[in-house]
């Protein structure tokens, strides 16, 4: 399988619904992931920062953290692209993977959710969770 291939049996693609924080302080970030299907996951225990730079990507800020920049130009000098990330769980944290391709094809393992998640965004690139953590919406 190619690392740009659609085909993921194991994962949905998901779009950010709601992005916040879960402390009055804006300390920890809060994330609502949603399916076409309308399954939700809901993620948490992240920093406030990382949701911030989340919310500023979705609503078009150009204000980039300088971490992003250079992951940009390391992409930029050997001619590869982040083309989509993976959400699973590993023990009781969230990590992900991130696929790049280009002139060589790449996976970088095992990092953080909310990081990866930052990128996606940025990137305007599929945010992929794996199926078994998504859950039915809370019908209110």
């Amino acid at each position: 399988m190619k690392i740009n291939d659609s085909e993921e049996p194991d994962y949905v693609t998901v779009k950010i619904t709601n992005v916040g924080f879960i402390d009055e302080y804006g300390i920890e970030g809060l994330l609502l992931l949603q399916s076409d299907d309308e399954r939700e996951f809901h993620m948490h225990a992240f920093s406030g920062e990382v949701a911030r730079h989340i919310s500023s990507f979705l609503s078009g800020e150009e204000t980039v953290p300088t971490i992003y920049k250079m992951l940009e130009e390391i992409c930029e000098v050997n001619e590869i692209f982040l083309v989509k990330i993976k959400i699973y769980e590993s023990g009781q944290a969230l990590r992900a993977n991130l696929y790049f391709t280009g002139k060589t094809e790449l996976v970088l393992r095992n990092y953080r959710a909310s990081d990866a998640i930052a990128l996606a965004v940025f990137y305007k690139i599929p945010i992929l969770v794996r199926k078994n953590l998504l859950q039915e919406t809370m019908k209110v």
